[in-house]
């Protein structure tokens, strides 16, 4: 069995007719595909099987995609420690990983494998069948090295599920061919979001780039930039914390056989069911849940505005470019994990599509992110292809 996948579909190259046909996905364990392991990465989850498809992997079966298994994935998607996200894709035997992205995992996982990562907009793609832990700001992900894979497996997988009420009421989503006209569009790029780049030449390089090729390029100002990441480690580590308390052993998980009684069979149970950085991530959390609920009302309140400014920034700009930084490889320790997505969370909090664009072999030094308004998925991926165009003309 390819060493890839913690589960290997022996029935892929069976799939049926379809706009998906022969297109190799590989899902993660918390994507529920009925019969297959589900344990989400997790002790919590140990032996569970799902009982039945998620919603998404319902709409890939029905357009033909051949699902070729389960990867291995850090407890509950949460960072990347552990996670073998992108070796499908490395290794070549998937065309395409659906992976949880909550901070952007999915977006570090290209980067370090050279593919395309891509983030949709918060609410695009159902939730149903997903085993998540901060449900305000995770989606699925899509991990490919071609945006041809990701724009059609995005068609496929998006849209309305009636049984999914955490889905905003919009309007489907226009994926008709669409045609960037260059010089009519404006990037802007946020000076603050380039503190922590080691090599800023490279980046403005990549900006330099764009306007070359004919965009019109905007530096802009966010000062509150560095908030999201408060944010995120307040609203985030207090709706994990409420989301884990449903893993108590009583319907799956491990069972401690040393309990007297169910009080403590629930406390033990739960004690070893995690890992010591989701667990010092779920304390943090009951924290501000219990102890600090102000400070979580105030996180709240700063989300608001920070989306409110996102907004009056795409009043000046079509989209934005991020440098994408990775800090350690293996971070064990809750404060290294938010180091590590310093340059992606931000995208997660206000609910934004986010694409990590790999660069060309022998082309530009270093890949970027491209972020559009939400639900301007279809456009972000547009412009996505035709800077790959003016690259691949220019190269």
């Amino acid at each position: 069995m390819d060493s890839t996948y913690i589960y290997h579909n022996p029935d892929a190259a069976a799939s049926k007719a379809g706009p998906l046909k022969g297109i190799r996905i590989a899902v993660q364990p918390n994507i529920s595909v009925s019969g297959w392991p589900a344990d989400a990465g997790s002790k919590a989850l140990a032996n569970f099987k799902a009982l039945e498809d998620a919603t998404l992997v319902r709409r890939l079966n029905q357009a033909g995609a051949a699902l070729c298994g389960s990867t291995r994935m850090s407890e509950f998607g949460f960072g990347l420690y552990g996670s073998n996200a992108g070796g499908a894709i490395k290794r070549q035997s998937a065309d395409a990983e659906l992976v949880l992205d909550m901070m952007g995992e999915s977006r570090l996982a290209a980067l370090r494998v050279s593919a395309c990562g891509f983030k949709p907009s918060y609410g695009l793609i159902s939730r149903i069948g997903l085993i998540g832990l901060i449900p305000s700001m995770e989606c699925c992900g899509l991990l490919s090295g071609s945006l041809a894979n990701i724009r059609e497996i995005l068609k496929t997988i998006a849209g309305r599920d009636e049984l999914d009420f955490s889905q905003p009421d919009d309007g489907p989503l226009d994926f008709s061919s669409r045609t960037v006209v260059t010089a009519k569009t404006t990037i802007g790029f946020i000076k603050e979001a380039q503190s922590a780049l080691s090599k800023e030449s490279e980046f403005r390089s990549a900006i330099d780039g764009l306007k070359k090729a004919g965009f019109s390029t905007r530096e802009m100002s966010l000062p509150d930039f560095d908030l999201f990441s408060l944010v995120h480690k307040i609203v985030g580590s207090v709706e994990a914390s409420s989301c884990a308390g449903r893993y108590d052993s009583v319907r799956y998980g491990q069972r401690m056989p040393s309990a007297k009684n169910w009080n403590e069979m629930y406390l033990l149970s739960r004690g070893a069911a995690f890992g010591p950085l989701l667990k010092s991530y779920l304390f943090q959390g009951a924290f501000f849940q219990f102890e600090q609920y102000g400070a979580y009302v105030n996180a709240c309140r700063i989300r608001a505005r920070l989306l409110a400014d996102m907004q009056q920034l795409f009043s000046q700009a079509d989209f934005l470019i991020f440098p994408l930084v990775s800090g350690s490889e293996a971070p064990a320790l809750l404060a290294d994990t938010y180091n590590q997505f310093a340059s992606t969370l931000f995208a997660n909090v206000a609910g934004l599509p986010a694409l990590y664009l790999a660069p060309l072999p022998g082309g530009a030094p270093s890949g970027f992110q491209l972020v559009g308004p939400r639900l301007s998925d279809a456009r972000l991926l547009a412009l996505a292809e035709d800077i790959l165009d003016l690259r691949r003309g220019g190269s």
